[in-house]
């Protein structure tokens, strides 16, 4: 383990924070809107855990296609991609409806991200495409590219993301996580932001 890395953990720990795995941590979409939350979109290469509600048949694990879609039962085929969870849940009950003279089953969907990707470029020292299988947030997507290096200005890393059609720079200030003491604020949404999948995070 990095030394940078064992800081930030004796960090955390003496703030009161807990190191384990992430725990889908709150998405902050740009420093003023670190209170917003943001929800998970299905991305290709994901694996959907569908659950229909009384009808054993219809429950299986799905991976979605490089295209976006899947396939259900008695409803074809499905493009997924970009979709919230609950608002796919929506569509199979919307398209199970005709099956159904009352009321359509609940449906549940889990999620598994193992189709997000992103980058990691600049100042560190292991640059490149990640696929982590899992929810990262800033600080550990640093962790997956190998830290920053000694040149590295890490109060002024820059997130770009997709918003529609639209690029946008999230800036993110490192500074306070990667030194020996860590306030609460150092740990705030806006430092800590879930990275997404297409993200590419600039360590400049």
């Amino acid at each position: 383990m990095k030394l940078w890395t064992k800081k930030v953990i004796i960090a955390l720990t003496a703030a009161g924070l807990s190191v384990g795995l992430p725990t889908v941590p709150a998405m902050a979409q740009d420093a003023d809107q670190s209170g917003q939350l943001a929800d998970y979109r299905i991305n290709p290469g994901d694996v959907l855990e569908i659950y229909v509600w009384g009808e054993e048949r219809l429950q299986r694990n799905v991976n979605v296609l490089p295209d976006g879609t899947i396939a259900f039962p008695l409803i074809g085929q499905l493009n997924v991609r970009g979709l919230l969870p609950s608002e796919l849940e929506e569509r199979i009950r919307e398209g199970l409806s005709d099956q159904y003279r009352g009321e359509v089953p609940q449906v549940t969907i889990s999620v598994s991200p193992v189709g997000m990707q992103f980058s990691v470029i600049g100042r560190v020292n292991s640059p490149g495409n990640f696929q982590p299988g899992r929810y990262v947030n800033a600080l550990e997507a640093l962790s997956l590219a190998g830290g920053p290096n000694e040149f590295a200005d890490v109060n002024n890393i820059v997130i770009i993301r997709k918003f529609g059609d639209e690029l946008r720079p999230i800036r993110v200030r490192m500074g306070g996580l990667l030194k020996g003491s860590v306030s609460r604020s150092d740990v705030s949404n806006s430092n800590l932001v879930r990275i997404e999948s297409g993200d590419t995070v600039i360590v400049p």
